[in-house]
């Protein structure tokens, strides 16, 4: 469920002991951030002021994110898990997640698949052009970009139309890359997009 005022009594806070771990997720990308534990005051300051706020064991006290570096991470929503003994909190990260300057505390984990492949394709732009697709991609300009996306966009149209499967899947692929380059060669990148499209999902 999701937590607010009127249910956080809910919660199975006894049988915790008073305190709650906690899963931080890039409220866009999905990716997780961070981990840490929260209690009922915790949980109240959150959504008072919007900063995600945890119980720190070792400080004995209330810790906001992002109190001494201002990398806070912005509170979207915190949910219970089945047996409401674990949360999950969405968040979008002001910076950097971990203290040590990553962007999460889980920094060998792999990205989203989309934005692994979104950062593979920005590393792209200057590289060598006989060895790297992307790399010639950008080289050849927006033009080329673009007429690139309208391609792939009418084959993924057609594979549609026909019903055909397995090409409707591949040239989806296809459509995705090409798009992600044409958004990198416009400096702009997938989180962008996701910007987008959770405004309108409102």
């Amino acid at each position: 469920m999701k937590i607010d005022l009127n249910n956080i009594n809910q919660l199975a806070w006894e049988k915790m002991s008073g305190l709650l771990p906690c899963t931080v997720q890039h409220a866009l990308t999905g990716e997780v951030l961070m981990q840490a534990y929260m209690n009922t005051e915790a949980i109240k300051e959150s959504l008072a002021s919007g900063k995600t706020t945890f119980y720190s064991r070792s400080k004995e006290r209330l810790w906001t994110k992002g109190e001494s570096s201002n990398n806070y991470l912005w509170l979207e929503g915190i949910y219970s898990d089945c047996d409401n003994d674990a949360l999950l909190i969405q968040a979008l990260p002001d910076g950097p997640t971990c203290h040590l300057g990553n962007r999460s505390c889980f920094a060998d984990a792999p990205k989203p698949l989309l934005h692994e492949l979104d950062s593979l394709i920005a590393s792209r732009k200057g590289a060598d052009t006989n060895e790297s697709y992307t790399a010639s991609l950008f080289a050849k300009g927006l033009k080329r970009v673009a007429q690139k996306v309208g391609e792939e966009g009418v084959e993924v149209a057609l594979a549609a139309a026909t019903a055909d499967k397995d090409e409707l899947a591949n040239e989806s692929a296809d459509l995705l890359y090409h798009l992600l380059v044409a958004l990198r060669a416009n400096e702009l990148s997938l989180d962008d997009v996701l910007e987008v499209l959770a405004k309108r999902r409102g």
